[in-house]
């Protein structure tokens, strides 16, 4: 076990770099300017040239990676000179000291993922911070919908096979996955939020914090929650319930739940006891794909409702040329995809013992 584990996170580690260069290369070599971006449009040469130096825009692309590297590394080193790009600056990230070597200061810190070109400077660690909690909330919302409702849906197809409350439950989740979110999204928000907002008394847009009117600060709107994480599990809701009744369908047919039935166990304690944890094995490896999958996808959604989550921060990103954000909130929501599939593989080896093998 200990193994299997140790070869999940060197795979983790060799995916991370890979989708770090990946990122990197993919903004850095886009076209424009990032001093430019960052000055607007009143800029002088001369600060442009101190914007350039200050972040290291004038060096080469390789040195700018290897940089990058260093930002983002727990471990870094940097230079005692003061004119360096590297030089430690105590208003960039805290960190501990831990050895000099020559010129150069080896310290251990929490990864930097640089500051904001639009919003004065502020670190994007901080703006990432203030929306991943709403879009994490989003995503779990969302994911428990798809999962019990799910569960619920697919065992009771299996077990109604070939009825008409099987093929309801099919036609459902068929729609369900050909729908796109947004267009969803729009639905919901339009029949829910407004032409039934007198029975429903669900707001079309909406975050989770609103201002008081009284501008005596903010509280938390539960409410708001309710069609975003709807709309956000419809589609991973309808492959749960095809895996969950395909799996269990398949599990039924073998040859133990035929010893179980003749044991005399009810077709209850068989489900319970027997077939539905078999059963889950495709339905676990979906789910994790599909909540990874939600932090980013959950992009459109957000910004429909108005959702004040990192998705809607992303566009908002995109829209201004906020590389910084943009190139942050990638790597967040790709490290948080590497870590739940670890995490998930795990358990699928504690499901199946025979996948460790």
């Amino acid at each position: 076990m200990v193994s299997y584990f140790l070869n999940k996170i060197g795979y983790a580690l060799l995916t991370l770099l890979g989708v770090i260069t990946v990122i990197f290369l993919l903004f850095t070599l886009l076209p424009g300017d990032p001093a430019q971006m960052m000055l607007g449009q009143n800029e002088t040469e001369e600060q442009l040239q101190a914007v350039r130096k200050k972040y290291g825009f004038d060096q080469p692309v390789s040195k700018q990676y290897l940089y990058y590297l260093n930002d983002l590394s727990p471990i870094s080193f940097h230079s005692q000179n003061a004119d360096d790009f590297t030089f430690l600056d105590d208003n960039k990230y805290s960190y501990n000291h831990m050895f000099t070597t020559g010129n150069t200061n080896v310290v251990i810190k929490l990864p930097y993922l640089r500051a904001s070109f639009q919003k004065n400077g502020k670190k994007v660690s901080k703006v990432i911070g203030e929306t991943l909690p709403n879009t994490a909330i989003l995503a779990v919302s969302a994911i428990c919908i798809a999962i019990f409702l799910g569960i619920f849906l697919g065992v009771v197809s299996a077990l109604t096979k070939d009825t008409w409350v099987d093929r309801t439950i099919q036609l459902l989740s068929t729609l369900g996955m050909s729908v796109p979110s947004f267009f969803s999204a729009i639905i919901f928000a339009w029949l829910f939020g407004y032409v039934l907002h007198e029975f429903t008394n669900l707001n079309m847009t909406g975050s989770l914090y609103e201002v008081d009117d009284f501008g005596e600060g903010s509280y938390i709107q539960w409410k708001n929650l309710i069609l975003p994480a709807i709309v956000l599990g419809i589609r991973p809701l309808a492959v749960v319930t095809q895996l969950m009744r395909n799996s269990l369908l398949e599990v039924m047919n073998q040859d133990y739940i035929r010893t179980a039935k003749a044991k005399g166990l009810s077709l209850v304690q068989i489900i319970q006891k027997h077939a539905i944890k078999n059963a889950l094995n495709p339905v676990v490896t979906a789910i994790s794909g599909w909540f990874a999958s939600m932090l980013a996808g959950a992009v459109f959604v957000e910004y429909i409702f108005g959702w004040n989550g990192l998705g809607k921060e992303i566009v908002d990103a995109l829209n201004t040329l906020d590389l910084p954000i943009i190139m942050g909130s990638v790597l967040v929501v790709a490290s948080m995809f590497i870590l739940i599939n670890i995490f998930v593989d795990i358990i699928y080896g504690w499901l199946d013992p025979r996948i460790r093998t």
